[in-house]
C-alpha cells in the first residue's frame, strides 16, 4: 500500500500526518512524503517517511501509482498554498486513481460547506485515521 503525503509552505501538516500515521499503525504502508518545497520535504523528513522528494515533477510521479495521497485541501486545487500547488500537481492529484484524504483548511481558499469548527489537530488525526481505515480495508 503506497501513501503519498503532499504538503507545501512549511511542512507541519504533512509531518503531523506522517507522525499519526505511525503512531497508529507501526508501519500501515509505504509512505512517501513529497514537499512542494524543500523547507516542508524537509520538515516531513523529521517524520522519517519511507521516501521523500521535492516538487511539482516528484508529486506528478508519485501520484500515478499511489494507493492514498493524503494533504491539504489545497493539493487539488491549481495556485493554492500561496501558489505552491501548480496546476500540473492539482491535475495528478486529481487524475489519480488513489483514494484522497482531503484536510480542509481555510487558506486554501476553498471552503466545505457543513465541516465542523475544529481544531487542526483534530481534523490531522481525523485524516490519519480514515488513511489508515483505507488500508486496513484493502
Amino acid at each position: 500500500m503506497k501513501i503519498v503525503v503532499i504538503d507545501g509552505q512549511g511542512g507541519k501538516m504533512g509531518r503531523s500526518i506522517i507522525e499519526k500515521l505511525l503512531q497508529y499503525n507501526m508501519r500501515p504502508g509505504e509512505i512517501t512524503a513529497i514537499g512542494t518545497n524543500s523547507t516542508a520535504t524537509e520538515n516531513m523528513l523529521k517524520a522519517s517517511p519511507d521516501f521523500a522528494a521535492t516538487g511539482e515533477n516528484a508529486a506528478v510521479v508519485a501520484c500515478r501509482d499511489a494507493d492514498v495521497i493524503c494533504g491539504p485541501m489545497g493539493i487539488l486545487v491549481a495556485d493554492a498554498l500561496l501558489g505552491e500547488t501548480t496546476p500540473r500537481m492539482a491535475v495528478a492529484v486529481g487524475q489519480s486513481k488513489a483514494k484522497k484524504v482531503l484536510v480542509p483548511v481555510d487558506r486554501c481558499g476553498v471552503y466545505v460547506a457543513g465541516v465542523s469548527d475544529m481544531q487542526m489537530a483534530e481534523r490531522i488525526s481525523r485524516a490519519a485515521e480514515e488513511v489508515i481505515s483505507l488500508v486496513d480495508n484493502r
